[in-house]
């Protein structure tokens, strides 16, 4: 089968694309034939070296998947032959990735897709989905009414926490670097879009939640917690999931005065059965037509290096020439 790889950690120069073996599921692995993957910012620093857990020899890049099952292992019930399906967390903890035209994974890690969602769209919403309702569900608690706000709304992350908040009866504030992406988080569903390089954002947050922000969706890796904790309401709740490195400064005193609480997580610390449960309100979102990933860009598998280099211009070095997620087809 052909498959994008690395052989050691390194550029995105070090992905080779070429035939590996065709995997067989073990027990209670499902052999997925598949049709659409997406790029992740992890799968960039596990590939880079930024992170540097130990890889297969041959190590098969990407966490998410769409695609069809082809056969299922030995103890596998969940699923049958020709079931379409999607999953994320592959790639870590010693299990092989995506980037492939078949992948053996263990069916605690898939789902069912829903009939009319596409295989392009259930890849991309896989990671930024689950780690959306882990965040807006299971940390913040978010309820209807309430205020939320979330940097970058066309980014993956937070194109997805738009919308989910937004199915959840909440009212979102959320920002963007031009007036064309404005417009696009407008068309999501937010109340409150604005340019975060023409408009005086704290101004403007103040006048649509003069009572303070209920929840604070953090995607910048140095967040000014000074700012954020002035913001946010009493017992507001702020959410972290970037800034590996980050060290910033934290204003104990107003926090805690304000009675606020702070929720840090790592959707990958998640067990199987907690990721079930954000999978089953991310299907019924989608059937609904309430969730739709936002896709910057759709390319080849074969192109999986060329992707790689798009996704760290724009996560690291802030090009602002993606909005969204990389699909990638066979």
């Amino acid at each position: 089968m052909k498959a994008a790889f690395i052989e050691q950690q390194g550029p995105p120069e070090v992905i080779q694309y070429g035939d590996l073996p065709k995997p067989q599921p073990a027990q209670g692995q499902v052999l997925v034939r598949v049709t659409a993957v997406s790029v992740n910012p992890i799968d960039t620093y596990i590939r880079s070296g930024l992170i540097k857990p130990e890889l297969p020899k041959q190590y098969i890049i990407g966490c998410d998947l769409a695609g069809v099952v082809e056969s299922v292992g030995p103890g596998a019930t969940q699923f049958k032959p020709g079931d379409r399906v999607w999953g994320t967390n592959q790639g870590l903890a010693g299990r092989q990735g995506t980037f492939a035209e078949f992948a053996a994974v263990d069916e605690k890690w898939l789902y069912h897709t829903p009939k009319n969602v596409r295989d392009e769209d259930a890849a991309a919403i896989s990671l930024v989905g689950i780690t959306a309702h882990i965040g807006v569900v299971e940390r913040a608690h978010l309820q209807p009414g309430e205020i939320l706000f979330v940097n970058g709304g066309t980014g993956g992350v937070g194109s997805t926490v738009v919308q989910m908040a937004k199915a959840m009866g909440a009212r979102v504030i959320t920002t963007a670097g031009t007036d064309s992406k404005v417009a696009e988080c407008q068309a999501l569903g937010a109340d409150l879009a604005l340019n975060y390089k023409t408009a005086d954002l704290d101004a403007e947050i103040k006048k649509f939640a003069p009572a303070g922000v209920n929840v604070w969706w953090e995607t910048l890796r140095e967040p000014d917690f000074d700012r954020t904790v002035a913001l946010l309401a009493p017992r507001g709740r702020m959410i972290l999931m970037a800034g590996r490195e980050a060290r910033p400064v934290f204003p104990v005193g107003p926090f805690y005065l304000k009675g606020c609480a702070l929720h840090g997580f790592a959707m990958f610390n998640s067990t199987a059965d907690e990721q079930r449960v954000c999978a089953d309100d991310i299907n019924r979102w989608l059937d609904a037509g309430k969730l739709k990933p936002r896709i910057g860009r759709v390319m080849k598998l074969a192109e999986a290096a060329a992707a790689h280099k798009l996704q760290e211009e724009n996560t690291l070095n802030k090009a602002g020439t993606l909005a969204g997620k990389i699909v990638l087809t066979p």
